[in-house]
């Protein structure tokens, strides 16, 4: 069954079409790489399913298990079961990440939890934190206050593995981290996909070595606004021969 249809998406921002026709497709449980150069709608793709507000459709369809999410807000969209993680995640200073964590874990399961359950929440994200290779005073930092590029980048992975999605979107998740972050990071990917095997995640890059960290099941090239072919990973090999203006 199709988790995310995504069907003649055209976006214009500022006057200028940035998705000219987005045409995309994943089932349960696949993992699709979508890859292509810098300002080729891969983010604002990305926006699009998220919700963002500021980014509108004025053709095409994004459905979710077949409804339509054309009328619903992020957070409707995060309740449903989608997760979106962003290039360059915001600082909110003074809130705790474990707050955050804690208030979005609830909202989406529509339950009070007591203060109890608070303690035994915090308990239950020590292994996701030591799989990142963070300290546990990590969730009583500022939401990305102060932290590195790669702090940043595995506190979007945490809250990945806290909110346990059904469709994840990861843009640029490997983008300016050094390589020992990078393999951490997506053997983090690799063990949260292990435990929820039917969650899809689609993998915004630009990293043509993607395929050492990660097996995907469809590989997707996008350029100037439009995905110009998909296929097998061998698609993600021939971009450092040909580039990605493939026919």
């Amino acid at each position: 069954m199709n988790n995310l249809r995504i069907s003649n998406l055209r976006v214009r921002i500022d006057g200028k079409e940035i998705l000219k026709g987005v045409d995309l497709s994943l089932s349960e449980g696949e993992i699709h790489i979508l890859i292509g150069p810098n300002g080729s709608g891969k983010s604002t793709l990305a926006q699009m399913v998220a919700g963002n507000p500021g980014y509108l459709a004025n053709r095409g369809s994004i459905k979710f298990f077949g409804k339509n999410l054309s009328k619903l807000s992020p957070d409707e969209r995060a309740k449903m079961g989608i997760f979106v993680s962003f290039q360059s995640p915001i600082a909110i200073p003074g809130l705790p990440l474990f707050s955050l964590l804690f208030e979005s874990f609830k909202a989406i399961s529509n339950e009070n939890k007591n203060i109890s359950f608070e303690y035994f929440f915090r308990d239950q994200i020590i292994p996701g934190l030591k799989l990142l290779g963070l300290d546990q005073s990590f969730i009583d930092r500022s939401v990305n206050d102060g932290l590195s590029g790669g702090e940043r980048k595995k506190s979007e992975i945490l809250q990945m593995l806290v909110l346990n999605p059904k469709l994840t979107i990861l843009d640029e998740i490997d983008s300016g981290l050094d390589i020992d972050a990078v393999k951490t990071v997506f053997s983090a990917i690799k063990k949260i996909k292990t435990k929820n095997p039917q969650m899809s995640i689609l993998l915004i890059t630009h990293n043509q070595n993607i395929l050492r960290y990660i097996n995907p099941d469809m590989a997707h090239i996008m350029n100037d606004g439009k995905i110009i072919i998909s296929g097998g990973t061998e698609l993600i090999r021939k971009t450092s021969e040909k580039g990605y203006k493939q026919e």
